[in-house]
């Protein structure tokens, strides 16, 4: 009724990029999966998410890591790789959609991952989402090409 609902988005969440699609609108994020951290008495202090993180690898002050939370696909480090997914979700939000309707979101995950790994990838996701869902990465490969998914035939996707 009159578009009061959340925006559709699709999230990618790469060792390298996390990338966010919104239906309608294309790619509205595309930030390499980093973040840089300083450990203050056991607890996480965020220093910078994304391409911020990025520039200081290799030039960290001491007590400053940076790290890939994700790592071959699933989440390594729930903890941080939450604080990231918050704040791109963040970030996209100031581009594209509105403050009082969550949206829907699927995740592609790789196909290998446990039911363990599935639940970290929703658990870091759902405060921020009305609904979320997750789909096989070589799946939403094959829907993005027009593959017919729904029919009897063979196809091949390849990721490199």
């Amino acid at each position: 009724m009159f578009g009061l609902r959340g925006k559709d988005l699709a999230i990618d969440l790469g060792t390298a990029n996390t990338l966010i699609y919104e239906k309608g609108k294309g790619l509205v994020l595309n930030e390499p999966s980093i973040v840089a951290l300083r450990d203050i008495g056991g607890r996480k202090e965020v220093v910078a998410i994304g391409a911020e993180a990025k520039v200081m690898l290799g030039r960290t002050p001491d007590g400053v890591k940076v790290i890939r939370p994700i790592r071959t696909g699933v989440i390594a480090d729930f903890e941080v790789a939450a604080l990231m997914l918050s704040h791109f979700l963040g970030k996209a939000r100031e581009k594209t959609f509105t403050l009082f309707f969550k949206p829907r979101i699927i995740v592609g995950v790789p196909s290998g991952i446990t039911e363990v790994e599935k639940r970290a990838i929703k658990d870091s996701i759902e405060g921020a989402a009305q609904e979320v869902r997750l789909i096989d990465e070589a799946m939403a490969a094959a829907i993005g090409c027009g593959l017919p998914v729904t029919e009897a035939t063979a196809s091949l996707i390849v990721d490199i």
